[in-house]
């Protein structure tokens, strides 16, 4: 005769067999789970989602949600690939092993299972967006059926987002899938039918798309600011950028949007007092923009004979020299007020802008200079190059690469 513990055991099983078969859902599920384990558990999907809870009280939920004593967290997979996790606090003694995984195989086949139609989206979500902003595509009768199945209009006025994300401490990488789900439920939840994905251009890690519908003009920029605050709620220690293109519709006009949206982002991941900015605020931007478009090999030829050697230089010895120039136009030339904002000597600053010559040609002290290095430095931007950065080892000296001062 099987005891106490087992018939228990068992009779859970059963709850959680007659929950599957009966398709209850994941929260009748897992409490269905929690009696056969005698267990309290949270169901948490890839995304650091929260999709179920079986605890006895909200203090009980709040230990399992954090590492209190006695937590455990147990992967679920299915194949290879972990679909979630379940934080289980033992109530009484722990059960048979065997019982445990079994549960724990069950839970994952479900949460695969009632998952899977999202990703199925998300992966729709994707190919369109790369065939959208490919230029490849020129048949809007076949764009917009596929649109319409995503829930889109492109003959109605609609908003590109372009939100960046960098790791400002150690992160594992976790953060990706997270990043789009937060970002896809805030977007949703600020104007109904938006739509988020990762980016699809080559290279673009830690990169979301995120298509608004904007009828009423101002959509697109609350959808930016919600998407935002909720990125940084969720994902501290990091960085965001998110650039905001000007309204537009049909298929022609996505793929502007898509490259104003990267040209707002590209320009305000250099400035530290922002984190959002619209196309309509970038200034003379927009006319690189049209370069890049037309020809954009000849906006590389163009930065590669004016700021490109100035990289190089930094990235080798670990010097500030574009951050030094590109302060320098900010100040309108002006090198007192240079070195105040490097916090640095007037001489050192003069023998950066010496070097600057010597490595590109081009003087600073001529308007033809000057303008030279300003669109190399916008054509950098556009072309979404990072500057480098190097330590210092004490201010204005770069490391120690720029002469100190007596």
């Amino acid at each position: 005769m099987p005891g106490t513990e087992q018939r228990s055991g068992l009779a859970g099983l059963d709850s959680l067999t007659t929950a599957v078969e009966d398709g209850a859902g994941l929260p009748e599920i897992v409490r269905a789970a929690a009696r056969a384990l005698d267990a309290s558990l949270v169901l948490i999907d890839r995304t650091g989602t929260v999709l179920a809870v079986a605890a006895r009280s909200p203090a009980d939920e709040r230990a399992l949600l954090g590492d209190a004593e006695g937590v455990e967290a147990i992967d679920l997979r299915v194949g290879d690939a972990v679909v979630g996790s379940l934080r289980l606090r033992q109530r009484g003694e722990a059960g048979d092993p065997a019982i445990r995984r079994l549960v724990a195989t069950v839970v994952a086949g479900e949460v695969e299972r009632v998952r899977a139609p999202e990703r199925a989206t998300e992966a729709a979500m994707d190919v369109f967006l790369a065939d959208a902003f490919s230029g490849l595509l020129t048949d809007e009768v076949d764009i917009d059926a596929r649109a319409a199945e995503l829930g889109l209009s492109l003959g109605k006025q609609v908003t590109v987002l372009v939100l960046r994300a960098h790791a400002r401490v150690a992160s594992g990488d976790d953060w990706r899938p997270r990043m789009l789900a937060v970002a896809d439920r805030a977007a949703r939840g600020s104007r109904a039918g938006s739509l988020a994905a990762k980016a699809p251009r080559e290279g673009a890690d830690g990169e979301l798309v995120v298509l608004v519908p904007d009828e009423d003009g101002d959509s697109g920029r609350l959808v930016a600011e919600v998407v935002l605050r909720e990125l940084v709620a969720a994902l501290p220690g990091f960085g965001f950028a998110v650039g905001r293109s000007g309204r537009t519709e049909g298929l022609d006009g996505l793929r502007r949007a898509g490259q104003e949206a990267l040209l707002a982002a590209n320009v305000v991941e250099g400035d530290e007092d922002r984190q959002i900015l619209g196309f309509e605020e970038t200034g003379s931007y927009r006319l690189v923009l049209r370069a890049m478009s037309e020809d954009p090999e000849e906006l590389r030829r163009f930065y590669a004979e004016t700021v490109e050697p100035i990289a190089a230089y930094d990235s080798q010895y670990e010097t500030n020299l574009v951050g030094t120039i590109a302060t320098f136009l900010e100040c309108d030339g002006n090198v007192g007020a240079t070195a105040s904002r490097l916090v640095t000597h007037r001489h050192t600053v003069r023998y950066r802008l010496e070097r600057i010559r010597e490595l590109c040609g081009l003087d600073v002290s001529s308007t033809e200079g000057r303008e030279s290095l300003s669109l190399g430095l916008k054509a950098m931007r556009v072309l979404g190059i990072a500057a480098p950065r190097g330590p210092a080892s004490e201010p204005g000296t770069a490391a120690g690469r720029i002469k100190r001062e007596s």
